[in-house]
């Protein structure tokens, strides 16, 4: 196997780190942005694969500064529909609507839901714009034997770059998603979430929406909950549900997906008339994150790093912000303009590795507060509280708490130490007599 790229080069001329970007979702092909413009030589590895569908298909609003960065925002208007919002159908006495504008503006105003995988192509259009090295090939890593780094091309992907010139890469990126191709070179394990759940979902026409266009459903099923995205001129409806309640509905995931929407009487009234255009998608290995998620040579980004769960939808989020950390964290080597050493890259990485995982453990935590019925019953403690009479100082401490608590589920704060203080102090104290586990997701 090639070694290392040599250190023969022209002494008047600054070493350009060469780095290889391993997947063109969204985390690769934002990384790869974001580097080209900071000078790396980039090669961007694409195995051309579109899935007809992709999970990742309503934003936060956290999401949308980074596409400003990006400069796709315009392009992300144009093939989405703008989010305003999201409600939560929890029983049916229990819904509750917020808008991101009411809390503008500290959480942007708005977000979009988008087709994944052409969002997915003009992130990759942006990347190769930016100057990064498109290679459609499905790439293999395999252990590093030697140089210092931990891991390396396998011979075939890297003769696939000629760009590389046969030099193995300053750094190599694990964009792969769930498939977690560094991980399972290295045998790094992961630690895996309390649920094991499983997803069904499909695009449909001709549904009945009564709600404000762009917002997100949320609503809890008999056994798990289900979603409703609102599309340009479709709505994209999924349920996720434990492994055993799915086998249940069916032995398909078409005649799941059928059968959930045919048996929920909510969930029947918008998509029992439709009609579904896209064959069914699974999804499943939630709450899997990797215990390390970088090392000398290499770093792990988005899903690869760790996914939470489709719950709130801070899975593209996450991944463009673990884009935007690794650029950050890189761009003091990039200026040095001398080529790291393995080690020097494992060092100038370890913030971003930290600071990713305070993210997921974050999230992961909020999302538990949804699946254990403390955020519903919040909710409606809060309402009850109001409904006993408002006061100035009642109606202030309200609009305090749901401030906070959208400040996490914005992705604008989900890690602030107060917000998730304020959260588990009220989840102890502020639900003045409801049971939790009434509501919560079985």
């Amino acid at each position: 196997m090639a070694g290392r790229a040599s250190s023969a080069q022209p002494t008047d001329q600054p070493s350009i780190l060469r780095v290889a970007v391993i997947g063109a979702g969204p985390c690769g092909s934002a990384l790869a942005t974001f580097l080209a413009r900071q000078g790396a030589e980039v090669t961007l590895f694409d195995d051309g694969r579109r899935p007809e569908l992709l999970v990742g298909e309503s934003l936060v609003p956290a999401v949308i500064p980074i596409l400003k960065r990006l400069g796709i925002e315009e392009e992300t208007a144009m093939l989405g529909v703008l989010k305003p919002g999201v409600s939560f159908v929890w029983s049916p006495t229990d819904r509750f609507s917020f808008t991101f504008a009411r809390f503008a503006p500290a959480v942007p105003p708005y977000a979009y839901n988008i087709p994944r995988p052409r969002f997915d192509d003009a992130l990759l259009a942006k990347a190769v714009a930016a100057g990064a090295h498109q290679v459609v090939a499905r790439a293999r890593l395999e252990p590093a034997a030697r140089g210092g780094a931990e891991l390396a091309l396998a011979p075939e992907t890297l003769a696939a770059a000629p760009r590389l010139g046969g030099r193995q890469p300053d750094l190599i990126v694990d964009a792969t998603g769930r498939a977690r191709l560094a991980a399972r070179v290295l045998r790094i394990p992961a630690r895996v979430g309390p649920r094991n759940d499983v997803a069904h979902f499909a695009h449909f026409e001709g549904c009945r929406w009564d709600d404000a266009p762009g917002q997100v459903i949320i609503a809890r099923l008999q056994a798990g909950w289900s979603w409703c995205i609102p599309l340009k001129d479709r709505l994209s409806v999924g349920i996720v549900v434990g492994r055993e309640d799915a086998a249940r509905l069916g032995r398909i995931p078409a005649g799941r997906l059928e059968r959930a929407i045919a048996v929920d009487a909510w969930l029947s009234a918008i998509a029992g008339g439709g009609r579904r255009v896209t064959s069914v998608a699974t999804y499943s290995n939630y709450q899997l994150i990797s215990q390390r998620g970088y090392g000398p040579g290499w770093v792990m980004v988005g899903d690869a790093f760790g996914f939470v769960d489709p719950m709130l939808s801070p899975g593209v989020f996450l991944a463009l912000r673990s884009a935007e950390l690794v650029a950050e964290a890189l761009n003091p080597v990039l200026r040095r303009g001398t080529t790291p050493s393995p080690a020097e890259l494992a060092s100038a990485l370890r913030s971003y590795a930290a600071v990713q995982s305070a993210m997921l453990a974050a999230w992961s935590d909020l999302v538990a507060y949804l699946y254990d019925g403390r955020m519903l019953a919040l909710l409606r403690a809060g309402r009850g509280w109001m409904d006993g009479g408002s006061t100035f100082l009642k109606s202030a401490a309200q609009r305090h708490i749901e401030r906070h608590i959208a400040l996490q589920a914005s992705g604008v704060r989900t890690t602030s130490r107060y917000s998730r203080g304020l959260l588990r102090m009220l989840g102890r104290r502020g639900l003045r007599g409801i049971e939790p586990a009434e509501l919560a997701i079985r």
